[in-house]
């Protein structure tokens, strides 16, 4: 370019000796361009590193479109007019001199002018726009995952601790305030990652605002409108599996004047049973085809108001299932625990509920044993695991004692015996067995099963504890990483995990902070319906050394807290204090 511009100059002044002047030239006018674009790119950096760190990706690419385009364009037309004038007026004699001064200082003045003038604008702008952007689409994003996570999680927490109870106003307030909190600073993260210091106090200013405001009426929004429909969903994936209800049948529990409100509103009841024990009464209805048990719920709620009915499907409980027979002859039950002396004579009165006892086994032929089912009528009744675990409180005969060989044993028998799911129990059966339990002033009750939460009984277990009968169940046999087992997990219930004779913990028992204590319950001897013994393990096989254990506390010290003492003088197994594997620790009555 360069060139061909000065070859025309010399055919225009016929001087012989301007082809060494424009090669000479044309040295000059590149370094020349060499040094000033540098000068520009310099200028763009200090740009770039203005806003607070190196030249982002887009300030690169203006520099090179503008440096590559713009300022290439500007340099060759000042640079060709300037040459062409100066020759024209100068002449040969002084070409020389004027093109080197022109080119020089034409040339720094033009790209400098151009450079600084079109990068500083094209930063500005694009910086500008990038930022609000970014900005925008930074806080969009921040607030909406922020919104959604801190709800969600917020809100599923609480409804999971409270399926039971009503959702109240301090759930709302706690979540609207831990949504604030969050999105704030996440927020303020974000934009100071973003932009520089000047930049952030401003945008944190009006972003806070804004989100303030959004996250108020975001979250009122969302509470009011997804909370109830949370529960429901929540409440029916508990129900979802069938092996669990008795199809075609829901219950309610209630005092009696609130049947008869709800008589008087058109709901009829053909199954009543009243429950004296805790003065209540409880109504088994059938269900149609397109039954909907929360619309039912909700309705007699509508009627009643809540906390005065429960209502609620008939769900199926399982005996643990044990590992029966197994090598060798077992624990017996008192070299398994070491009891105090004189236990032998207490006269303990302890309830169970589990299936019916072979009451005509050797080992409890001189047992003090009361029974009663509670069972549907002609139902075919199982006696195996009822029966090894009243021989291991009770037994007193045939060589073999149990724990507290002469204490008063009241069984309540639930197992019905099913051709699909083994022996089970329903809801109806366990509130009303723990009702004759009440009545008969037992001081503690034994629970060897275990299954779905339930809303009736868990009032029923409540109306116990206030009657000062001490509950205590079986954690479960589903293994570590099974989800809490009921009716053990429920807070007013004792859950009991089981152990070998080294003090380790069941392979197969339940794991959770529901946990209380841990006692022995593998390979346990006991005696076998029909005759016999054999050796069992499971966690509802550990529950009778800990309800004995209670029981004589409750008689030896009427107006302690059993558990509070049982638990203090129990041995700390595993991680320092409670934990989810042992509770507070092994049964240890001998200490207390």
């Amino acid at each position: 370019m360069f060139t061909s511009k000065l070859l025309r100059i010399n055919q225009i002044n016929a001087c012989p000796t301007l082809p060494e002047l424009a090669a000479w030239r044309y040295v000059a006018c590149l370094l020349c361009l060499f040094a000033v674009f540098l000068g520009g790119a310099m200028r763009v950096e200090a740009q770039g590193l203005s806003l607070g760190g190196p030249p982002d990706e887009f300030v690169e690419d203006a520099v090179e479109e503008i440096v590559g385009e713009q300022v290439e364009e500007s340099v060759q037309e000042a640079v060709e007019d300037a040459i062409e004038e100066r020759v024209l007026t100068l002449g040969d004699a002084g070409a020389e001199a004027a093109i080197e001064a022109a080119v020089e200082e034409q040339v720094q003045e033009n790209i400098e002018n151009a450079v600084e003038e079109t990068v500083t604008d094209t930063i500005e702008t694009t910086v500008e726009g990038n930022i609000e952007d970014e900005i925008e689409q930074d806080v969009e994003e921040t607030i909406e995952a922020i919104v959604e996570e801190s709800v969600e999680g917020s809100v599923e927490d609480r409804i999971e601790d409270s399926i039971a109870e009503s959702v109240s106003q301090d759930v709302e307030e706690s979540i609207e305030v831990a949504v604030e909190e969050e999105m704030t600073a996440a927020v303020e993260q974000g934009v100071e990652a973003t932009v520089e210091a000047t930049v952030e106090e401003s945008v944190e200013a009006s972003v806070e605002a804004g989100v303030e405001s959004a996250v108020d009426v975001q979250v009122a929004s969302v509470v009011e409108e997804r909370i109830e429909d949370e529960i429901d969903q929540i409440i029916e994936q508990m129900e979802i599996d069938e092996s669990r209800i008795r199809k075609g049948q829901w219950l309610v529990m209630a005092a009696p004047e609130v049947f008869e409100q709800l008589a008087d509103e058109g709901y009829l009841f053909a199954t009543v049973t009243e429950l004296p024990g805790m003065g209540l009464r409880l109504a088994e209805v059938a269900a149609p085809a397109s039954f909907d048990i929360t619309q039912v719920r909700q309705g007699v709620i509508d009627v009643v108001g809540s906390d005065r009915a429960e209502v609620d499907l008939n769900h199926i409980y399982t005996a643990g299932d044990p590992l029966s027979e197994e090598t060798g002859e077992g624990m017996l039950p008192r070299s398994a625990v070491e009891f105090p002396a004189g236990t032998d004579e207490m006269s303990l009165r302890i309830g169970m509920i589990d299936s019916q006892v072979d009451v005509t086994h050797p080992a409890l032929h001189d047992a003090r044993i009361q029974t009663r089912a509670f069972t549907s009528e002609g139902a075919e009744l199982p006696t195996f695991h009822g029966t090894a675990i009243a021989s291991i409180i009770a037994g007193n005969g045939a060589g073999y004692l149990g724990i507290a060989p002469r204490a008063e044993l009241y069984a309540a028998g639930v197992f019905e015996q099913d051709a699909e799911r083994g022996q089970i129990a329903s809801t109806v059966s366990l509130v009303r067995a723990l009702d004759w339990l009440i009545s008969s002033g037992v001081d503690v009750v034994n629970i060897s099963l275990a299954g779905p939460p339930n809303r009736l009984l868990e009032t029923a277990l409540q109306r116990a504890a206030q009657s000062n009968v001490t509950i205590l169940a079986a954690a479960g046999n589903g293994g570590p990483v099974a989800a809490p087992m009921y009716p053990a997990a429920y807070a007013s219930v004792v859950a009991v995990t089981a152990v070998d004779s080294r003090g380790q913990v069941f392979r197969l028992a339940n794991r959770g902070d529901y946990l209380d204590i841990a006692a022995p319950g593998v390979g346990v001897r006991h005696a076998r319906s029909g005759g016999g013994y054999a050796s069992s393990s499971g966690t509802s096989f550990a529950v009778p050394f800990a309800a004995t254990a209670v029981a004589r506390l409750r008689q030896l010290q009427p107006g302690d807290d059993a558990l509070e003492l049982l638990c203090r003088t129990a041995e700390d197994l595993g991680p320092p204090g409670r934990d989810s594997i042992y509770g507070f620790g092994l049964l240890r009555p001998a200490s207390s």
